[in-house]
């Protein structure tokens, strides 16, 4: 086992891997930007090392820099979190180079992963169900249009190499197409590298569920169960629950097996997620794999019982799966909201500032993860994300009720947060139902008086 891991992430995530290194025995390393020096996860880590100024390509994406802490702390590997470098395949092979263990997938996973047209390719080949699509990626605007009169329309322009929501646009005709190819290529360019892009037959009124994998050293990966990431904004997930709303047992287990192929299919090594798009008939669609651990990991965790991140360090370890089970009954149900430093009611804009006042819910079945405090400075340089409220009872109908009572106590003030965003959506009657697809919040939220 590791003796020491430096945390190359900020924030809650942060917080949440070095709580998981001090119950294993492990020491942390922090580290920071200039605008984080008293943040909680510096203060909690056994140690913390300064990376460079607030902006991120200076400090938390500057590999050399999180190198060099790692060395002169004498650490045995690096753990990315989510977001920044953890879906970086050159940060992993800078890793290797300098005998520290990255915790993740071994970069040729990433590579491959991050490839979505090529990912895709792998899938049908693997005879996994993927979206009716390009072969590949398209040379320009007359391919596409080629493509997309084969399709039919709507249709997907997507970044071959995207994530969070960028990089995507609707075509509902050619001319939308005509219009969005550039304006997709530059996204692409400015947010990836890439101008890369590729089509897909737009699934219209989707639902967006994903599955847990772990895969250890030793050839053997099971699937800890989905979850329900339907409720979005612009692409960006702002409710997610485990397990997946009235799915049947049949369908969770057949897409349960799919997702064991399509990690098996690229020979994946630690945690990943397999994701799917379920449309209105129950048919499912591979669209991607998420290479680190998730933002909603802790409704899989309250579900299953298992400790995701423990599981990585094992993994990254040499350790085989710690409870090597087929499948895993879910334990109740978990939801997770994401509170964010936004103004609902200005179209999300961010709300950057010092929080003066904060009070946080608890009582049964209540988890937070945070890192945030009273007189806590909300970067603009950094994701908007300041906490996540998970929620847990025996029943969905339970937890919702629990969910609005935990909303209600939650109280940040100084800016501005998703909190009364969180609150009217508990109030639609189709959301408790369970009626949802990823365009829940344009037709049945935003068009609310």
């Amino acid at each position: 086992m590791f003796k020491r891991i430096l945390i190359a992430n900020r924030g809650e995530i942060a917080l949440r891997i070095i709580r998981a290194c001090r119950e294993m025995g492990i020491e942390s390393v922090a580290v920071y930007s200039t605008a984080d020096r008293d943040s909680v996860h510096t203060r909690m880590a056994d140690s913390a090392v300064c990376i460079g100024p607030p902006q991120p390509v200076k400090s938390y994406l500057e590999i050399n820099n999180l190198i060099t802490a790692a060395l002169n702390t004498r650490c045995d590997a690096v753990h990315p979190g989510y977001g920044f470098l953890a879906e970086n395949a050159g940060f992993v092979k800078k890793c290797e180079d300098n005998n520290l263990v990255f915790i993740g997938p071994p970069a040729d996973a990433i590579t491959l992963a991050g490839n979505k047209s090529k990912a895709v390719e792998v899938m049908k080949a693997n005879k996994v169900p993927v979206i009716p699509g390009s072969n590949g990626n398209i040379r320009d605007l007359r391919s596409a249009l080629r493509v997309s009169r084969r399709l039919g329309y709507p249709v997907m322009l997507k970044a071959s190499f995207g994530g969070g929501g960028r990089g995507i646009r609707i075509c509902q005709d050619k001319n939308d197409l005509a219009n969005f190819y550039p304006m997709a290529k530059a996204e692409s360019e400015k947010s990836f590298g890439t101008g890369e892009l590729y089509v897909e037959k737009y699934i219209q009124k989707p639902r967006h569920i994903e599955f847990q994998i772990i895969a250890d050293n030793r050839a053997r990966i099971i699937c800890a169960g989905e979850r329900e990431c339907s409720i979005q904004r612009r692409h960006q997930k702002l409710i997610e629950e485990a397990p997946a709303v009235n799915l049947p047992p049949r369908l969770s287990r057949l897409m349960r097996e799919y997702a064991v192929r399509a990690a098996r299919a690229i020979n994946y090594k630690n945690l990943g997620t397999i994701e799917f798009l379920m449309d209105e008939n129950e048919h499912f669609y591979f669209i991607e794999i998420n290479t680190r651990i998730q933002v909603e990991h802790p409704v899989t965790e309250m579900v299953t019982g298992l400790d995701l991140v423990k599981e990585q360090i094992r993994i990254a370890s040499g350790e085989g799966i710690s409870n090597l089970k087929e499948y895993y009954e879910p334990r109740g149900h978990c939801i997770e909201f994401r509170i964010n430093a936004e103004d609902p009611d200005n179209d999300f804009a961010p709300s950057p500032g010092t929080i003066t006042d904060i009070f946080i819910p608890g009582g049964p079945g209540i988890r937070i993860d945070t890192s945030i405090g009273s007189n806590h400075k909300v970067s603009p340089f950094y994701d908007s994300m300041l906490a996540k409220l998970i929620v847990w009872d025996n029943e969905r109908s339970g937890a919702i009720c629990r969910a609005i009572r935990a909303l209600d106590e939650f109280m940040i003030e100084g800016i501005k947060t998703t909190i009364p965003f969180h609150k009217k959506i508990l109030a639609n009657e189709k959301f408790r139902k369970g009626q949802i697809h990823t365009h829940f919040i344009d037709e049945e939220i935003n068009q609310e008086p």
